[in-house]
């Protein structure tokens, strides 16, 4: 997996202060979208192990405390992305159980494969549904455009 962006410190990508990582590759490549740049599976650079790890020590940082991770992109359910996501937050949950994960997708929740639910099963909120620009509202909160839907799967 490649990402094109990572933000140890967010207040901008989900509630709080958070770690964001924008991974790269999408296929939805919706009109009107704010981040082409991601579009490309091979843009920006290599998710690693040393990022992995990253992550999680910025996550456990004491000094600033995030409240969580958002994952968004590109798509982080991509196909490509799927399994390098999984990890990652199968290790968020395990090593960072007080952190919250936020996930957005331009995939439907009723479209996923079972590989995409296996990493859906383990965020707190996506935000679902490809950006139309015809629906865009600046008004919105955590969304673009009014098709895409706020999942809540556990509290917060």
């Amino acid at each position: 997996m490649h990402y094109h962006n990572y933000y140890p410190v967010d207040v901008v990508n989900g509630p709080g202060t958070r770690c964001t990582l924008f991974v790269s590759g999408c296929v939805h490549q919706c009109r009107g979208c704010y981040n082409k740049s991601t579009w490309r599976l091979d843009s920006g650079h290599l998710f690693t192990q040393q990022m992995e790890d990253r992550v999680i020590a910025d996550l456990n940082d004491t000094r600033i405390k995030r409240r969580g991770l958002s994952l968004s992109g590109g798509d982080p359910l991509h196909p490509q992305n799927v399994a390098a996501v999984l990890q990652l937050v199968q290790r968020v949950r395990k090593e960072c159980p007080d952190k919250d994960i936020w996930l957005w997708s331009g995939y439907l929740l009723g479209e996923l494969s079972a590989e995409q639910k296996a990493v859906v099963d383990l965020v707190d909120v996506m935000i679902d549904g490809k950006f139309e620009q015809d629906k865009h509202d600046p008004s919105l909160v955590w969304r673009g455009s009014d098709n895409q839907i706020i999942h809540h799967f556990k509290d917060l």
